[in-house]
């Protein structure tokens, strides 16, 4: 063989193209790609936003808001001339509170994402709870049917007492009339199981 066809076998072994690219190996894992965005954690942002929202719908940030604006207004009112730093249009005042406001609305509706979908989460989980008592309850129902059909059968302590006393009735009456043996052991005379042992 001559090396330029060895050359070529060897590429062809490697996983060349024919165009000469090599091939990605699906028996290992892919380089790291290189970002130039920075890198966070979807569930700490989260959390993070939450916790911001919980905060602005409180009624200390409102107070601590106002206050902030009213210590600008008036430092910037009475304040001397080359300390003050916004004057009267108080237009930075103005550019502050529009970025505050651009960072907060997103805030706030990422966090009723996140609660939307544990609010969705738990209604499954309620749903399936719900399906298991009712296929629970239809079972015990079944099976209370079910024994109040099979006690139907069942003889009662108050029928086995009534018809007992029908039986001693009945035998009182044979043996009043025709002297057969007592059918019941405490009848008996001691005389007779002393005799019998």
């Amino acid at each position: 063989m001559t090396p330029e066809r060895d050359g070529t076998r060897e590429r062809t072994v490697a996983g060349a193209t024919a165009a000469g690219r090599a091939r990605p190996r699906l028996d290992q894992p892919r380089p790291r790609r290189r970002r130039f965005l920075p890198e966070w954690d979807p569930e700490a942002f989260g959390r993070l936003s939450e916790r911001i929202a919980r905060f602005l719908g409180t009624g200390r940030f409102i107070v601590w808001m106002t206050v902030a604006i009213v210590l600008w207004v008036l430092w910037n009112v009475t304040a001397p001339r080359e300390l003050r730093f916004d004057e009267y249009p108080f237009i930075f005042l103005t550019l502050m509170l529009s970025l505050q406001a651009s960072y907060a609305a997103p805030l706030i509706l990422l966090a009723q994402n996140r609660q939307d979908d544990r609010d969705r989460v738990n209604l499954e989980q309620d749903r399936k709870q719900n399906e298991r008592s009712i296929a629970d309850t239809e079972y015990l129902t079944r099976e209370i049917a079910a024994l109040r059909m099979g006690l139907g059968e069942v003889a009662t302590r108050d029928w086995i007492r009534s018809e007992l006393q029908d039986l001693v009735k009945e035998v009182d009456g044979r043996r009043d009339g025709h002297h057969e043996p007592a059918v019941f052991p405490a009848e008996r005379s001691h005389g007779r199981d002393v005799d019998d042992r």
